[in-house]
C-alpha cells in the first residue's frame, strides 16, 4: 500500500475515533465507555498494518478461514490485538474459532453453543462470547429471535456453562436502527449483561446514544469494499 493510502486510512481512523468520542459525550457518557471494533474483513494485511501502527488493537472479521490466512502473522507482531468474530460461525469451525478469536460475537443457536462448550472442555482458551439477536426477525439473517433470547441465554448459562458476556445485533437496513438498539439494550438489562455490540459505519452514533459499548466500523475507516 502506498504512503498516501496509508495516511488516508489513518486519517479516517482518527476521524471515526473523534466522532465516537463526540457521540459519547453528547449522550452523557465517557468516551472510554465505547470501544471501536475496526472491521477488517476482506482487507489484506497491508491495509490493516497502518491502522495497527496507529494504535488500533481491536478488530472484527467475518470468516474463520480468511482470518486464519492473515491474522496469525499480524498477532505475532502485535500480540495485544483483540480479534472479534462478527460473522456467522459454523459448528465445524468452532475449534478453529476458539483457537484464533478472542471474542465470538455470533453465538446464535443451540448447535453453536454446544460446539463451543465442547471445545471449551478441551482447551484452556476462553474467548468472550456474545449472543447475536435477530432484532428484525429477518429470515436471511442469523441470530436468536428476541422473544427466544431470554430462554437461550438461560440455556447457555445453565446447560452449556458458557460465560455469555454480551449481546450483538445488526438492524434491518431499511428501518430506523434506534428501535432495534433499544430492544437489544432491554434484553441485555433484564439478563444482567453489560456489553452491547451494536452500530456500524452508518449508524454508530445512534447506537452510542442507546448504550452501545462496542461499535463495529469498517468502511468508514478502510474505505468501501469492492
Amino acid at each position: 500500500m502506498s504512503a498516501d493510502l496509508d495516511q488516508d486510512v489513518v486519517t479516517r481512523l482518527r476521524q471515526v475515533r473523534s466522532e465516537i468520542d463526540r457521540a459519547a459525550r453528547d449522550a452523557g457518557r465517557k468516551p472510554s465507555a465505547v470501544t471501536l471494533v475496526a472491521v477488517s474483513k476482506t482487507y489484506f494485511a497491508d491495509a490493516i498494518e497502518p491502522v495497527l501502527e496507529d494504535g488500533q488493537r481491536i478488530f472484527g472479521e467475518n470468516r474463520v478461514q480468511e482470518s486464519q490466512a492473515k491474522w496469525p502473522d499480524l498477532k505475532a507482531r502485535f500480540p495485544d490485538v483483540e480479534l472479534h468474530l462478527i460473522g456467522p460461525l459454523q459448528s465445524n469451525k468452532a475449534k478453529e474459532a476458539v483457537a484464533l478469536f478472542d471474542v465470538i460475537e455470533t453465538v446464535d443457536r443451540p448447535s453453536i453453543a454446544e460446539a463451543l462448550a465442547k471445545e471449551f472442555s478441551k482447551t484452556d482458551r476462553r474467548p468472550k462470547l456474545y449472543v447475536q439477536v435477530n432484532t428484525g426477525e429477518e429470515a436471511q439473517k442469523a441470530g436468536i429471535a428476541p422473544q427466544e433470547a431470554d430462554a437461550f441465554l438461560r440455556r447457555c448459562r445453565d446447560e452449556w456453562h458458557l460465560p455469555i458476556e454480551g449481546l450483538m445485533c445488526i438492524p434491518p437496513v431499511d428501518e430506523p436502527p434506534s428501535a432495534h438498539f433499544g430492544l437489544l439494550a432491554k434484553i441485555a438489562a433484564r439478563n444482567g449483561l453489560k456489553t452491547l455490540s451494536m452500530g456500524m459505519s452508518a449508524d454508530f452514533e445512534a447506537a452510542i446514544q442507546m448504550g452501545a459499548t462496542h461499535v463495529r466500523v469498517g468502511s468508514a475507516i478502510f474505505g468501501h469494499r469492492a
